[in-house]
């Protein structure tokens, strides 16, 4: 019998996208041959995630999942190459399984993800199985994972039309707290986040090479050309001012209530409860990719 090797079952793993142990088989059917082994996984059905990877899967869904005990998050965001497949069921009950499987695993990122074994398989082989089966390329391109450690919730939102975006806000609390408790606010909180696009918490999380890159554009505008000196300075700092509580979460206004900032709504003074957003996650689906023009 043809001995094989890890690295001819890489190569012909790399080349045709199918699983380790298909591609292992080939190779065994095939007397360590690759282009016989090709044509046997291609016989087989089982090459063809590897033509329809190039294709561009910019559709999906963003999902997300919170523990019972609300100290533990998932969200997830995988890509399909159309919107109909997107609003498939088998698509649909694929991507929460992955969910609930990142969730039980506190898997970090997609990486880790892709690489659990789960019904006894890779969940790499997994995607590329469901390729097989759905017919279109998908991607899961990304994961966030967030868990409290002392007093608090993490709040989830997911926009209700089609699961384009969601977001995760892990909440610290001055005291024990059940999640219904504060489940509201946390959703509402996250819920927020989905629609105003806070790019930090707070102003310390601001690089101070972000802060002068602003100041420098502010000072180049031509409105501020013959201003004096010390009036340009004060106009700047006002201008980089607004400009970044636009961008930071306990500086915005409350979407459902614009007469509150964040940090307002996050003091629940009839419960005694204060609660400090820590961490924070937003996937807004597709972004930074390009959709297929052919």
């Amino acid at each position: 019998m043809t001995e094989i090797s890890a690295s001819q079952v890489k190569q012909l793993r790399d080349q045709t996208g199918a699983g380790m142990m298909e591609c292992k088989n080939a190779l065994k059917e095939s007397a360590g041959d690759m282009d016989k082994a090709v044509e046997w996984l291609r016989q087989k059905g089982l090459a063809a995630a590897a033509k329809k990877s190039a294709r561009a899967a910019s559709e999906g869904l963003v999902v997300g999942k919170v523990s019972e005990c609300g100290k533990r998050a998932v969200l997830l965001e995988i890509n399909c190459e159309t919107d109909f497949v997107a609003r498939n069921e088998q698509f649909q009950a694929f991507t929460d399984e992955l969910a609930q499987l990142a969730l039980a695993n506190k898997t970090p990122d997609a990486e880790s993800l892709l690489a659990l074994q789960h019904n006894g398989k890779k969940v790499s082989e997994l995607v590329a199985d469901k390729v097989a089966t759905i017919g279109e390329n998908l991607v899961l391109r990304r994961v966030a994972y967030l868990e409290l450690d002392g007093n608090g919730v993490i709040g989830l939102y997911v926009h209700a039309l089609g699961g384009k975006m969601g977001a995760l806000v892990a909440l610290e609390a001055n005291k024990e707290i059940q999640p219904s408790d504060v489940g509201t606010v946390a959703r509402d909180l996250a819920m927020h986040i989905v629609s105003a696009k806070p790019q930090y918490i707070d102003r310390s999380e601001i690089p101070s090479e972000i802060v002068e890159n602003e100041r420098r554009i502010e000072a180049g505008k031509e409105d501020l050309a013959k201003k004096p000196p010390e009036i340009r300075e004060k106009i700047v700092t006002g201008r980089v001012d607004k400009l970044f509580a636009e961008r930071c979460l306990l500086e915005q206004d409350f979407v459902k209530d614009p007469s509150q900032k964040i940090s307002q709504v996050l003091k629940l003074k009839d419960k005694g409860l204060e609660l400090k957003p820590t961490k924070f996650a937003l996937f807004i689906l597709g972004e930074g990719l390009e959709s297929d023009s052919n």
